[in-house]
């Protein structure tokens, strides 16, 4: 947990120099390979988990550390429970969607995915408080996600989508590099597939895009735009930065194991 991450550039107190140039791989890209979490402003702490909407990690202690790469700053970001917040209007929902969404948002959702512990997609994934494992290769991108093991695979060849994807969790995902920005297309979600706690969602209608940077050592700049006319009236486009965390390793968070949360909040 505990043992240092190699080729870390560091301040002379110790700390990761976050504004340090990002690495580079062979080819000259930017290389996204470690480990992330949220870099979006913090949920506020709550008291207590009284609700799915006050949730931080187990990793995070009652004080956590100045070092914006140490692995006790995990926290969820205010996106998670509301993808949209940051948007004029908030997201542009068809009108059938609006009641399902304000249900869920009044509402415990204990028919949450997440909440049943199910996999979230990465759009979600990228607000939660777990860490992201980016493992980068010239031609593939893999996405390990410590909750529940999960994995997604982003084929940096630029290879054409599936014409009748099978729908899936995490979806198929095809990408290629203007300039410095992998710009990655996926297609094939399942429907009513979360994408927030407010219960927004994405259908097998949706073409995601997400236009991914690296500005510097510590941070991600990931850019979503989604096209989804089937749950929204027009496309909307949310930034969900990312945040590296040193030091430390993916641990197994196996929901289903030992759960006891869904009991609560029925």
């Amino acid at each position: 947990m505990h043992y240092p991450t190699i080729g870390v550039p560091r301040k002379a107190d110790g700390k990761v120099n976050m504004s340090a140039p990002a690495p580079r791989m062979a080819d000259g890209k930017p290389d996204f390979s470690g480990i992330w979490t949220t870099g979006e402003p913090n949920m506020p702490r709550p008291g207590g988990l009284s609700s799915p909407k006050e949730v931080s990690s187990p990793r995070q202690p009652q004080n956590p550390s100045d070092n914006p790469g140490d692995q006790s700053n995990i926290r969820a970001s205010r996106q998670m429970a509301n993808i949209g917040i940051d948007l004029p209007g908030g997201l542009p929902y068809q009108p059938w969607l609006v009641p399902i969404v304000k249900k869920r948002t009044d509402n415990l959702a204990i028919d949450d995915p997440h909440i049943r512990c199910l996999p979230d997609n990465f759009i979600r994934a990228y607000g939660m408080p777990h860490l992201l494992k980016f493992v980068h290769t010239p031609n593939l991108l893999v996405m390990l996600n410590e909750l529940n093991a999960g994995y997604r695979q982003v084929f940096t060849d630029a290879r054409p989508l599936p014409e009748d994807p099978t729908p899936s969790w995490q979806g198929y995902s095809s990408a290629k590099w203007s300039g410095d920005t992998l710009v990655v297309d996926t297609i094939g979600l399942r429907d009513d597939t979360w994408i927030d706690w407010n219960g927004s969602v994405v259908t097998e209608a949706a073409k995601v895009r997400e236009q991914i940077r690296r500005p510097d050592f510590g941070h991600l700049e990931v850019q979503v735009t989604v096209d989804d006319p089937k749950a929204y009236t027009k496309p909307w486009t949310v930034t969900l930065n990312q945040r590296i965390v040193v030091d430390t390793e993916l641990i197994d968070e196996i929901c289903l194991e030992n759960e006891q949360s869904l009991q609560h909040l029925k």
